[in-house]
């Protein structure tokens, strides 16, 4: 079972004002600061043509839009410390389109990735996040969340960079349920809220 987070930490949604702690989390190196949680949002040549700069961009106006966050960010006494997206399935044209994210419930919301950076990894925080997730959706009535877990037991030698996607145990810690596997590796789990 993930430990709990040493101290409590607050999960807030990624509201207008707090692009500055998202950009924080993402940080200047990496995945994450190449990403800008932007991977399932984009498909085919609108991928291919994205940049770092594009990313960010589009994140940021994602974030500032006043429309639906587009995730939750944890906090450690006000300091950002991971960040995980999540929003209804239809806003991801990547997953609409995945033979690893095939479901019944065409309606649900997907938590697509967790960043949490060096520091505050394995102390829980992936674990607030997926539960603050689950929260944030069902108070915007989600009946469904759901998610592409990677399985570190069946993938061994996993990097830091391939769990994005967020590993299994989190998931099943949360309260998600194993519903179907496209490979060894990946796990469609769901939580019915």
């Amino acid at each position: 079972m993930q430990a709990s987070y040493r101290e409590p930490v607050d999960v807030r949604p990624a509201e207008p004002g707090s692009w500055d702690d998202v950009a924080a989390v993402m940080g200047e190196r990496g995945d994450p600061a190449r990403c800008f949680c932007q991977y399932f949002r984009l498909r085919g040549q609108q991928w291919s043509a994205a940049t770092r700069e594009t990313n960010r961009r589009d994140l940021r106006a994602q974030v500032r839009s006043g429309d639906l966050p587009p995730g939750v960010l944890a906090y450690d006494d006000n300091a950002p410390v991971g960040w995980c997206a999540v929003a209804p399935r239809t806003a991801y044209p990547r997953v609409l389109a995945s033979p690893s994210w095939r479901t019944d419930h065409p309606d649900a919301w997907v938590i697509t990735c967790f960043v949490v950076p060096v520091g505050h990894r394995r102390q829980g925080v992936a674990g607030e996040l997926a539960r603050g997730a689950v929260e944030f959706a069902r108070t915007y009535g989600a009946q469904t969340v759901e998610g592409c877990a990677v399985d570190t037991a069946q993938a061994s030698g996993v990097s830091s960079a391939d769990l994005y996607r967020g590993p299994l145990n989190v998931f099943l810690d949360a309260g998600f349920k194993e519903v179907g596997r496209t490979n060894p590796r990946w796990v469609l789990v769901r939580r019915t809220l």
